[in-house]
Order: C-alpha cells, then structure tokens, then sequence
C-alpha cells in the first residue's frame, strides 16, 4: 500500500486495461495462455488485482472493441480515498468515447429482436 501510495502521490490516475486478454469464450472459466505463454490463474487479472489490494478506488468502463466486436475495458485508477476523482474521470471518458449506444453483435442482435 506504501509504494501504490508514493506512486498515485505523482499522478492524478492510472490508467491500465482492466484485463491482461480481450475477451474470451464464455465456456472457459479463464485463459491458460497469454501470448502464448502459460500463465497462473489469476495472472488475466494482473491489472486490477494489485488496485484491490492497495485499497485504490477504481472503475472499469467500456473502451472499444475488438476485431471481432466484442468489448473491452479501460481501468481508471485514483488515488487512496479519491472516488470523486475516478467518477469525474470516468464520465469525461464516455463523454469522449460514447459507448451507450455501442453494442457487441450478439447482444445488439438479442435486443433489436426485443424492440420489434
């Protein structure tokens, strides 16, 4: 908590993926494989495991997607008690990165078909 603390003292946020890996299959509890590399179970969670433990307010908004059009996430970290500061940043992102209207094919097609 220390060294999270003398760090986020330079910086207003960190900024860093909220997974180490874009989406994966839903049957897969989680990847065995990052870049090929064989990984320990929670290593996908590399970026918001160490923010959980360092008691750092964070959230995870949508950020994009990938080629195959299924979502991934942005972490915006702040600092120790800072929550003001994470939801200003995360309502500044989504004002320049709209999503709400942004939907993966499987869940765009799955809600059209429930406004006919």
């Amino acid at each position: 908590m220390r060294k999270m603390a003398l760090f986020m003292a330079r910086y207003d946020l960190l900024l860093t993926p909220t997974l180490a890996v874009p989406p994966f299959p839903i049957h897969m509890q989680r990847p065995e494989k990052i870049n090929g590399r064989y990984v320990q179970p929670a290593e996908f969670l590399c970026f918001t495991f160490p923010v959980n433990l360092t008691r750092q307010p964070a959230a995870s908004v949508p950020a994009g997607f990938i080629a195959d059009g299924l979502p991934v996430g942005l972490q915006i970290v702040g600092r120790h008690l800072d929550d003001p500061m994470v939801l200003r940043a995360s309502v500044a992102f989504e004002a320049v990165a709209p999503w709400r209207d942004k939907w993966p094919p499987l869940i765009a097609d799955a809600a059209g078909a429930s406004n006919r």
